[in-house]
C-alpha cells in the first residue's frame, strides 16, 4: 500500500516493490504538487487518486530507472532498430543522434518531460538550427528527430522502464511549407524530346519513370523477368537502395501495396526492348567481365546502377540544355498529377502509385484533387450555359 508524506507544498508518495535478490527492500517514489487554488477537500481527494494510480503503475512493472536516454537509445538501436527497420530508415535514425544526444542524451529517461521535449522541438524550428543552411529545419526533418525520441520511449514503455511516452504530447511547430515544383505537361514533353537523343538506358529510365510514377528505388530494382513484353506490363517486386554501410543492396518494396502491376505504353516498351538488346550485346562483348544481375538499369559491367547516377545525369543534362531541374522525385509527382487530372478516383491513383492507403495519397495530393474537382464544376457550368444567369427573384 502507498504511503504519503507531506513536504511543504508537495506530497511524497512511496510504494513498496518487494525485495531484490540480495534481500534489499525496493521502493518507488513519486512527488505530487497540488494546483494553486485547490481546496483541502480537493487536495485530499486528488492525492488519494494519485497514490492509487502510482501504486497500480508500480504493480504493473513501472521502474523509475536511472538509465540515461543515450544509453537506452543505443540499446534500442542494437537490439531493435538494427534488426527491424529498413536499412535506409536505420541509417537516417543514426544520423539524427548528433542533435538528439547533446540535447537530452545525458538526462534520465524517467525524468524527461513533455515540456523539455517541446522545448527541444521548438529549438529546431528556429533560425540557425540547420548547420548547412543556417535556417530553421523543415517540419519533416523535425518530425524525424521527434520520431527517434518517440521510438526510444516506446521501447522504454515496453521494457517497463517508464509508464508512458511523453512525445505524444509534443506538437511540431508549423513551419513554412514550400511547394515543390512539378514538371508541367509542356516541360515534360520538351525534356523527354531532348532525352530521346541520348543513350538508351537514360531514355528508358526517364520515359518510364515519367509514365509510371515509380519510385527511384523501384526503377533501379526492376529486373527483366518483371517485364511482360507480350502484354506491355511491368511488375514492381523489389527495390534497390544504398547506404554507406551496405553499399548497393536489394530490399523489399516500401509497403505491401507497393508491389503492383502497371500497364505501360507500347512506345516505352519498345525503348525497353532496345535496352535489352544492347545489354545482351554488351554482355557478349565483355565476356567474363560482365556481371549478370538481370537488372534493367546497370553500370558498364552489368552491376546494379548506383542510386545517385540518374540524379547526377539528369542534373548535368538539364544544366547543359538550359532546362529546369526539379529532381528525380518530381517525375513521380508529375505522373500523379496526370492521373488525377484525367479524373481517376483516389483509390485508383493510390494503387497506381503504390501508397500504403488512399489516405496517404490524399494527404500528399489533396490540392491536386481539389483542382481537378473544380475543373469538373467548371465543365458542368459550361454544359449548362443555356440556363438563365440571373438568380434574383
Amino acid at each position: 500500500m502507498a504511503t504519503i508524506k507531506k513536504r511543504g507544498n508537495s506530497y511524497l508518495i512511496r510504494v513498496s516493490c518487494g525485495y531484490d535478490i540480495n534481500g534489499n527492500h525496493k521502493e518507488q517514489s513519486f512527488t505530487w504538487i497540488p494546483d494553486e487554488g485547490m481546496s483541502k477537500r480537493q487536495i485530499e481527494k486528488e492525492l488519494n487518486r494519485q497514490a492509487v494510480m502510482f501504486e497500480e503503475a508500480c504493480n504493473h512493472g513501472y521502474k523509475a530507472s536511472a538509465v540515461k536516454f543515450q544509453e537506452l537509445a543505443e540499446e534500442w538501436f542494437e537490439s531493435y532498430a538494427k534488426n527491424t527497420l529498413r536499412s535506409t530508415t536505420y541509417e537516417r535514425m543514426l544520423q539524427l543522434k548528433h542533435r538528439v544526444y547533446p540535447a537530452i542524451g545525458h538526462l534520465r529517461i524517467d525524468k524527461i518531460t513533455a515540456r523539455q521535449l517541446q522545448g527541444f522541438v521548438n529549438s529546431l524550428a528556429k533560425e540557425g538550427a540547420s548547420e548547412k543552411t543556417g535556417k530553421a529545419l523543415a517540419p519533416k526533418t523535425i518530425r524525424h528527430n521527434l520520431s527517434l525520441i518517440s521510438d526510444v520511449f516506446s521501447y522504454a514503455v515496453r521494457m517497463d522502464i517508464v509508464s508512458e511516452n511523453p512525445c505524444r504530447k509534443v506538437v511540431i511547430p508549423k513551419g513554412e511549407i514550400k511547394e515543390k515544383p512539378i514538371y508541367s505537361q509542356e516541360e515534360i514533353a520538351k525534356l523527354l524530346t531532348a532525352i530521346n537523343g541520348e543513350a538508351t538506358k537514360y531514355r528508358a529510365f526517364f520515359f518510364l519513370i515519367a509514365y509510371s510514377g515509380f519510385r527511384r528505388s523501384e526503377m533501379l530494382g526492376l529486373e527483366w523477368k518483371d517485364i511482360d513484353f507480350d502484354n506491355d506490363i511491368i511488375s514492381v517486386k523489389r527495390t534497390s537502395n544504398y547506404t554507406a554501410e551496405r553499399g548497393i543492396y536489394t530490399d523489399t518494396t516500401k509497403t505491401k501495396r507497393s508491389k503492383r502491376v502497371l500497364k505501360i505504353s507500347p512506345y516505352i516498351m519498345g525503348i525497353l526492348k532496345e535496352l535489352k538488346a544492347e545489354q545482351e550485346e554488351e554482355a557478349i562483348r565483355l565476356g567474363d567481365k560482365w556481371v549478370e544481375t538481370d537488372r534493367l538499369f546497370v553500370k558498364w559491367n552489368g552491376e546494379p546502377m548506383n542510386n545517385q547516377t540518374p540524379y547526377g545525369w539528369l542534373k548535368e543534362f538539364c544544366e547543359k540544355n538550359d532546362m529546369p531541374f526539379y529532381g528525380i522525385h518530381s517525375f513521380r509527382h508529375f505522373a500523379a498529377s496526370a492521373l488525377i487530372s484525367s479524373g481517376l478516383d483516389v483509390v485508383t491513383v493510390s494503387g497506381a502509385l503504390g501508397h500504403c492507403n488512399s489516405g496517404t495519397t490524399l494527404n500528399i495530393y489533396s490540392q491536386m484533387f481539389q483542382t481537378a474537382q473544380a475543373k469538373v464544376a467548371q465543365a458542368m457550368d459550361g454544359a449548362f450555359s443555356f440556363l438563365p444567369q440571373d438568380t434574383t427573384r
